[in-house]
């Protein structure tokens, strides 16, 4: 499925090419899973053969990611915790938001400045992050931020190993796997703390 996407892409007129790294830079946040990451690449490796430049590219990707965020953040604000916790929207689950619940407990904003790097809860962030109405303006200008580091990274790695996609296919694999792992284990300390701080004001 993949490969066709990546054909479809190569194969269309720079502006249309631009258009797609939008849409599916948008898609990611709102609809996830998407192959985002990967299209975001290609871009990068497009690059390479003049097709695409580096800027224009860099802010479709960022913009586009943005918007995105912040669409499934003012979704958040429209909608009650209860219906989260009912299991109601299949693309969020419980687990997943509890997890996140933690996070914002712990750090606040600079979740949202790190979402982009955080696989598997990027739209949950945005989301709970409407839930809680914390700042608009503040919670854009963040995602922004994390957006811009991470599309430059990946278009980046787009542009060094150009049409080579396996190897960077397997690299964010890599690292995603890393980062759960990683992410799970401070989830799990920030439970733990909570827990052994609300016995100790019990006691």
């Amino acid at each position: 499925m993949i490969e066709h996407v990546l054909d479809f892409i190569s194969q269309l007129t720079p502006f249309w090419i631009y258009v797609a790294l939008f849409f599916f830079s948008f898609i990611e946040n709102v609809f996830p899973p998407s192959p985002s990451d990967l299209v975001v690449v290609v871009g990068g490796s497009l690059i390479g053969t003049g097709e695409l430049h580096f800027i224009p590219t860099l802010f479709v990707t960022t913009i586009g990611s943005v918007i995105g965020f912040m669409t499934l953040f003012f979704i958040g604000t429209q909608l009650d915790r209860k219906i989260i916790q009912a299991g109601k929207i299949k693309f969020i689950s419980i687990e997943a938001l509890t997890k996140v619940e933690l996070w914002f407990k712990k750090w606040g904003y600079w979740i949202i400045l790190a979402n982009r790097f955080l696989p598997g809860t990027r739209s949950v962030i945005s989301f709970f992050a409407g839930l809680s109405e914390l700042d608009f303006k503040k919670t854009a200008i963040y995602a922004g931020i994390s957006a811009f580091i991470w599309n430059a990274v990946i278009i980046y790695l787009g542009l060094i190993f150009g049409n080579n996609i396996e190897v960077i296919d397997k690299f964010l694999s890599t690292y995603g796997n890393i980062a759960w792992i990683i992410t799970g284990l401070l989830a799990a300390l920030v439970a733990l703390r909570l827990i052994f701080k609300k016995r100790k004001t019990q006691t």
